[in-house]
């Protein structure tokens, strides 16, 4: 992950870093990996209409508006380790979708 436009955040002991990006309409994805080491990375998918804001401008009353706060950022790094999670080692992206303030695993 680059630094450009990513975020650094401390959980517990660790750093980590992190980025929103657009996903597909309605959608935009979480990516969290850890500073230090290039392991395992997570992918969570939250609902939000924040990247079709300024198209449908100045009709936004009806928009999801999600943001990622770092406090929801933490928790899910939080629960991602709890669910298998190892960024320190290498592995395949892990999937999840957040939804309202719970962290489901996407089994593929």
């Amino acid at each position: 992950m680059s630094k450009k436009g990513s975020r650094k955040i401390i959980v517990g002991h660790e750093e980590y870093k992190w980025i929103v990006t657009p996903s597909s309409k309605g959608i935009i994805a979480l990516i969290v990996e850890h500073e230090e080491e290039k392991g395992q990375k997570i992918k969570v998918f939250l609902e939000s209409d924040v990247n079709e804001y300024w198209v449908e401008f100045p009709h936004v009353d009806k928009l999801n508006i999600k943001i990622v706060k770092p406090a929801e950022v933490s928790m899910i790094i939080k629960e991602a380790i709890v669910q298998g999670w190892t960024p320190r080692s290498k592995g395949p992206f892990l999937l999840f979708n957040w939804i309202g303030s719970t962290l489901v695993k996407i089994e593929i």
